[in-house]
């Protein structure tokens, strides 16, 4: 069972017989078929399920004992023949020769081959010309694309996210990217974990929750970020690893091990918080729309900077309702935003970028970033009349320029294979003002501050707070 590179699955890291694959758990086969590149997807099949009849030789073996002894001929087989994956940096000691001589084991191959060949056709002859999925097909979740071994995060600047249109239009605007790239590192790692662990000490609930119905959800997120794509995605920083305590993920940037199975999805979720410079939503189909189809609803977050809102407060609720205090959102954002939740596919992630100016530069903020709808009561439009423009000449008096940044979102979503949970996911990046200038996009922002009110959704200038910073942002701006 070796591999090519000389190294064994970690589920071998003592010798192993038949019958402890035969009764292996889900989690550890799981890990076997990956180490052999044959994808988990098939675990169903190999568990004894997808059969029509059952087999001839039932009355010694059951079908999940005779699918799996078939399927030691096929490990034996590929043993020499797997992909090199950087997961696998530990020798163990090899499954015992004894398991299946090689002539069994050649045979048993044959006949699975066989076996395999008949099944796809009779599945070919039922399905009437529906396509079926072959095994060869890749895991888009386990094909992470390593960054390059020089990668070093310490000197790597943030990102420049700047989405500023001439016209704010209300719209879902995302863009389709690998899972690879779902999560950025950079050289304000080490300060921004700093600032997470401590706001996760003073705002322990406002930070991170989860219903009961999304505890599956947080796992599998944390199961396959933890085992899968960290260790993956950035070889050089995240390791996995074995110690007296268990298997665990080395964070080398910190030096912090995570456990690979937490205690509970709430230390799922404060472990990540630790680790990862990124907040994290999990949404389910909690409710169903009078025409069947589905309503996702917040049910599990771990949300470190909030832009305005409270995120516990928002818990539980459906779509609509935490985007009520969103100016135009019911009349022109609702039904589709819902249809595209509902429809999105495994596999397939999203990104869209939104931006707004803070008169601070602080990243926890439950409040103040909005001039109205951070209590849902009223609706846009009443607010809008309710404002008094004194309040708002002496909100503007209060805007010190210089301490104003450019506060922008890279937010992402995909679904979860297993949970199919839908995870919403935000990086926030702030900005000095005088960084925009010197990109040269000063007057860029200028008249994306103007577009707020000249767009699909005026009241977005009230709701933005543009109508309190926007006239002194726009003359630093624009000043020589």
């Amino acid at each position: 069972m070796v591999t090519l590179d000389g190294h064994y699955p970690p589920c071998f890291r003592r010798p192993r017989r038949l019958k402890d694959i035969v009764h292996m758990d889900s989690y550890h086969f799981d890990e076997l078929m990956l180490a052999y590149d044959l994808g988990s997807r098939n675990r169903r099949y190999y568990d004894g399920s997808l059969a029509s009849r059952r087999d001839a030789d039932d009355y010694l073996y059951s079908i999940k004992e005779q699918r799996r002894r078939d399927l030691i001929a096929l490990f034996e087989y590929l043993g020499a023949h797997r992909l090199v994956e950087p997961w696998y940096a530990n020798t163990f000691p090899p499954m015992m020769d004894s398991i299946v001589p090689l002539s069994v084991a050649l045979l048993a191959f044959a006949i699975l081959l066989t076996t395999q060949l008949l099944r796809a056709f009779r599945l070919g002859q039922s399905s009437k010309g529906k396509s079926v999925p072959q095994n060869d097909e890749k895991d888009p979740y386990a094909d992470i694309e390593p960054m390059p071994l020089d990668f070093d995060w310490s000197t790597t600047p943030p990102i420049k996210v700047w989405p500023f249109k001439s016209k704010y239009h209300l719209s879902l605007s995302t863009e389709n990217i690998t899972i690879s790239n779902l999560l950025e590192m950079d050289s304000t790692y080490l300060d921004r974990i700093a600032l997470r662990k401590e706001i996760m000490d003073k705002h322990p609930e406002a930070t991170r929750q989860c219903n009961k119905l999304a505890e599956p959800a947080v796992l599998e997120l944390y199961n396959w970020l933890v085992t899968t794509y960290l260790p993956l995605r950035f070889p050089t920083i995240h390791k996995l690893t074995t110690t007296v305590s268990g298997r665990q993920l080395h964070n080398t940037a910190n030096n912090t091990y995570l456990p690979v199975e937490p205690a509970s999805p709430m230390t799922a979720l404060y472990t990540l918080g630790h680790n990862i410079d990124t907040d994290f939503l999990l949404l389910l189909p909690s409710s169903t729309a009078p025409d069947g189809s589905p309503i996702y609803h917040l049910e599990a977050y771990m949300t470190c900077f909030p832009a305005g809102f409270s995120t516990r407060e928002k818990l539980g609720l459906p779509l609509a309702a935490i985007h009520a205090p969103v100016p135009g959102y019911a009349a022109k954002l609702e039904r589709s935003m819902d249809r595209f939740f509902a429809k999105l596919e495994v596999g397939r992630v999203v990104k869209r970028a939104n931006w707004s100016v803070s008169t601070d530069g602080v990243l926890f903020s439950e409040a103040g970033n909005h001039m109205y709808g951070d209590d849902g009561n009223l609706a846009p439009s009443s607010n809008v009349e309710a404002v008094r423009e004194e309040i708002i000449e002496k909100e503007k008096e209060a805007v010190v320029v210089e301490e104003c940044r450019v506060r922008c979102e890279r937010q992402t979503l995909h679904r979860l294979p297993r949970t199919r949970a839908l995870v919403f996911a935000f990086k926030t990046y702030l900005y000095s003002l005088e960084e925009v200038k010197a990109e040269g996009l000063g007057g860029e922002l200028a008249e994306a501050i103007e577009g707020l009110k000249g767009g699909s959704v005026p009241e977005i200038a009230v709701y933005k707070r543009g109508v309190v910073w926007g006239e002194k942002v726009r003359e630093f701006l624009l000043a020589s």
